[in-house]
């Protein structure tokens, strides 16, 4: 049986005050368990964004609370906040945002220095990182040498490099055509399984759903299976 990873449970977002108040999120619940891949879908607008951030402690909620593993978020301070983020939380975003004047080893080095792991057990991390995802030929390479499914995969080894326990995806296929798109989807997928991760991903491609565990719908803030 799979134990809870991550648990949001009634979390609203408001923006602004009484009659200027903009409710984007509206009594939220999902938990999501180690090995499970969740998909969250819905029109431009519905909150998807919003939603995502808060999972990872990007954005603080109006209300409600976010447990992930043991921890409940909402009490922690802003250091402990960052530290948490650091260790548990890999992000993937629909741009690879790289950095552009260090190379692929560099990008991913520098998630461990900030972390503190050692520099032989993080240079080992790298390179089992870059020959799971077919990148150790790119090791030395900068981003504007590498392909858009290239810089995909390098964010999406950035986003493990620390083994979180939640990943997270926002739209990850946007600027990849289909048969990349799919390659990146199925890499996540892939590690949800292997190392028993907790994984959301906010898409737009339907394509992909059938690689996920669960689908959630969200529309005017509310989420719905």
């Amino acid at each position: 049986m799979m134990e809870n990873q991550l648990l949001l449970e009634n979390i609203s977002k408001v923006y602004g005050d009484g009659d200027t108040s903009v409710k984007v999120l509206d009594d939220v619940s999902l938990q999501v368990k180690a090995g499970e891949f969740v998909a969250v879908v819905g029109p431009s607008g519905s909150g998807k964004s919003t939603f995502l951030s808060i999972t990872g402690a990007l954005l603080s909620p109006t209300s409600g609370r976010i447990i992930i593993g043991d921890k409940e978020i909402n009490k922690l301070s802003p250091k402990q906040m960052n530290q948490l983020r650091l260790e548990k939380i890999g992000f993937v975003f629909q741009s690879a945002n790289l950095i552009p004047y260090l190379t692929v080893q560099d990008q991913l080095l520098l998630i461990s220095e900030l972390s503190g792991m050692q520099n032989k057990k993080a240079k080992n991390r790298v390179d089992n990182l870059l020959d799971r995802l077919g990148l150790s030929h790119r090791k030395s390479h900068y981003p504007e040498s590498l392909s858009g499914g290239e810089r995909q995969r390098v964010a999406i080894a950035r986003a493990w490099m620390n083994n979180p326990d939640i990943i997270l995806a926002d739209e990850p296929t946007a600027s990849l055509d289909s048969e990349r798109g799919r390659a990146v989807v199925q890499m996540l997928a892939d590690e949800v399984k292997l190392h028993r991760k907790a994984a959301i991903m906010v898409t737009h491609d339907k394509r992909m759903l059938d690689l996920c565990d669960r689908v959630v719908y969200i529309e005017d803030g509310r989420l719905s299976e």
